[in-house]
């Protein structure tokens, strides 16, 4: 656990791309930051927190044959729609923060991100997002800062 009691002025603001539209990430820019990365989605207008913590979370993977190729099914298409067969494998993963609010967002931001006066994130808050606005990032709950189950 980290005694130093300044936290902060770890990460650094970048240009990025979020599925397809321009976005901004934070990256870490010392050994001492707690994330491996944050990302905005500007459709949802929710930054995705990604901590060094490990968890361990079931996900559902190919089945492999000999080859290392995914198992195709004999039938035909599955209820989602995927023609291989999966298994529910646990796996190591990083705990994930999502915060949903524009004025945490900020405070995040600005606590973090060395080059928070320099960089102009606050134009990618404001930008209108598409005209659904549902996110495919999932939630666990609708408001602050949440954390991935």
């Amino acid at each position: 656990m980290n005694t130093n009691p300044e936290i902060g002025k770890n990460m650094m603001l970048i240009t990025s791309a979020f599925r397809n539209a321009k976005s901004f990430s934070l990256i870490p820019i010392s050994l001492e930051c707690p994330y491996v990365e944050a990302l905005f989605d500007p459709e949802s207008k929710i930054l995705a927190i990604i901590t060094k913590t490990h968890k361990g979370s079931y996900h559902m993977v190919p089945k492999l044959d000999e080859n290392g190729d995914p198992l195709r099914l004999k039938m035909a298409k599955r209820e989602n729609g995927k023609t291989i067969k999966e298994q529910r494998v646990l796996v190591d993963t990083f705990s994930e923060f999502y915060v949903n609010q524009e004025k945490e967002i900020e405070e995040f931001v600005k606590l973090f991100a060395l080059n928070a006066t320099k960089f102009d994130y606050k134009a990618f808050l404001k930008a209108e997002p598409k005209k659904n606005g549902i996110s495919n990032l999932v939630l666990p709950a609708e408001k602050g800062i949440t954390e991935k189950v």
